[in-house]
């Protein structure tokens, strides 16, 4: 029997985050998967949202999408960092719920979710990135779809990846 003890994190699927990522649907129906997955299992999920001077906290643009739903019982993270470690109290969080591994989901590949899967490692947890469950936009270097595929690849160095369909709670 594993001693391992899982939580799920959705990072900042946002309305304005995700207004011009690539595969938003699919990405958000294999999020919802997991939650669905999480829940049935008792396991937490974790809510992170991000807030700068151009994501204002509590407008419209700063809310998850629709398709995306905390419950009350979900623990939540409000950052301003792309790391959700950094000036938050995410390890509180995760000491007090006993936590040793990490389910990574949400947006965007190339900042908060490269910035928290890679703290996650540094900070001794066991980190799961969920392949098909991460996306991004197009910027001036790269095309969103190659920056998807090689944070996947130079994850799978430090930490695991898996799609959807191989994750379990």
């Amino acid at each position: 029997m594993s001693t391992q003890k899982i939580a799920l994190m959705v990072i900042d699927v946002q309305k304005d985050v995700v207004a011009n990522a690539v595969r938003t649907s699919t990405v958000t129906s294999n999020i919802n998967s997991l939650i669905s997955q999480a829940r049935t299992s008792d396991t937490p999920v974790i809510w992170v949202q991000h807030s700068d001077d151009f994501l204002i906290k509590n407008t419209p643009g700063w809310d998850f999408v629709d398709e995306l739903q905390p419950k009350a019982e979900d623990v939540r993270i409000y950052k301003t960092h792309p790391s959700s470690f950094e000036e938050t109290d995410l390890s509180e969080q995760l000491k007090r719920l006993g936590i040793t591994s990490l389910v990574i989901t949400g947006a965007q590949t190339d900042m908060c979710i490269n910035a928290t899967s890679r703290a996650g490692v540094e900070n001794g947890f066991e980190v799961t990135l969920v392949s098909d469950a991460h996306t991004t936009e197009d910027n001036p270097s790269a095309k969103a779809e190659s920056i998807i595929e090689e944070k996947n690849r130079s994850f799978a160095l430090v930490g695991k990846v898996l799609p959807t369909s191989e994750v379990f709670f």
